[in-house]
């Protein structure tokens, strides 16, 4: 089975205009491409299409039922869940993702947070800002707690590619890494208990998938078990942390400090829990971690290669 006029929903979402498309160009006879398409654009763009990249445009199965023509579709990302996959296996298309793409953005993005949190960055840009520097008697500003990575140890949630490379970058700057268990299974030879990890680490980084098992995984009572002074790092999914939970937790000083890079609706309403400005020693990103030029540019051209496996009948990364 073969495939020639494709149709890209959301470019936009990956490509800023720096990103070279030759090659996902060529992959194909015909293209559309379309910066962004809004849900009430989707079944009239796919229309006609065999292949359709998706990277956060949803295909639910109403929409999947009326595009006669489709055969593949490529997510140019690693999660599912904007596809219905059951409908896909009905229908007879095939589901095709891509995966480690942006293993050392999200690293970077990871120790960029935790580095920042860690020493106050922000808050001492904060305060030179506001002139508090220009009005100090002393040379330099060091009255909230400066610590150093060596003397912490790092507590990693989920251990695939993304929380091995994190574990990796995290040892070569001598830190202390405990793996966690999956919540509620007795620990494997080279993990510690859930309950555990939350008590000791001083950092916890959650690298995890959202599924029923992790959605709302970091609650209010997760937070009052995790090590007093701890930092959390979420650059996974928004739904794994319960949102309204941890801006509590971080009034309160249960925690000392976190960075999030995914919410659970995004783009965030601009009263979001986590948009607050009361809330302490907490930077949130706006879910970039995956997105530097080098990933981005790896996100198409492997896309590129998903539809030329499945033109040559050997499916790559196929789902359903």
């Amino acid at each position: 089975m073969t495939v020639s006029q494709g149709v890209f929903l959301d470019l936009g979402s990956v490509d800023n205009g720096d990103l070279d498309t030759a090659a996902l160009d060529r992959s194909l006879p015909g293209w559309q491409w379309f910066d962004f398409t809004a849900a009430g654009e989707v079944s009239e763009r796919i229309g006609l299409a065999d292949v359709v990249v998706t990277n956060k445009c949803v295909l639910d199965r109403k929409t999947l039922a009326r595009a006669e023509n489709l055969k593949l579709i490529a997510i140019a990302a690693t999660g599912t869940d904007v596809v219905d996959l059951e409908a896909s296996a009905t229908l007879g298309i095939a589901v095709c993702n891509i995966r480690n793409y942006a293993t050392r953005s999200v690293v970077q993005h990871v120790l960029t947070l935790m580095l920042n949190l860690v020493t106050g960055q922000q808050f001492y840009a904060d305060r030179v800002r506001r002139g508090d520097w220009s009005k100090a008697r002393q040379f330099s500003l060091h009255d909230q707690p400066i610590r150093e990575l060596p003397q912490l140890q790092l507590g990693i949630i989920g251990y695939g590619v993304l929380g091995r490379a994190v574990e990796k970058a995290a040892r070569a700057l001598d830190m202390n890494v405990l793996i966690a268990e999956h919540r509620g299974s007795e620990p494997r030879p080279d993990r510690l208990a859930f309950r555990d990890v939350l008590k000791t680490a001083d950092v916890i980084s959650i690298h995890c998938p959202l599924s029923d098992a992790t959605r709302g995984l970091f609650d209010h009572k997760v937070f009052r078990a995790m090590k007093p002074g701890a930092i959390l790092i979420n650059t996974a999914r928004g739904g794994i942390v319960v949102e309204a939970d941890l801006a509590d937790a971080l009034r309160a000083g249960e925690i000392a400090g976190a960075g999030v890079d995914t919410l659970s609706t995004e783009p965030p309403p601009v009263d979001h829990p986590l948009l607050a400005g009361d809330i302490p020693n907490l930077i949130v990103t706006p879910h970039n971690a995956w997105a530097s030029q080098s990933a981005r540019q790896a996100c198409l051209d492997q896309v590129k290669r998903v539809i030329n496996a499945f033109n040559r009948g050997q499916p790559l990364n196929r789902i359903v």
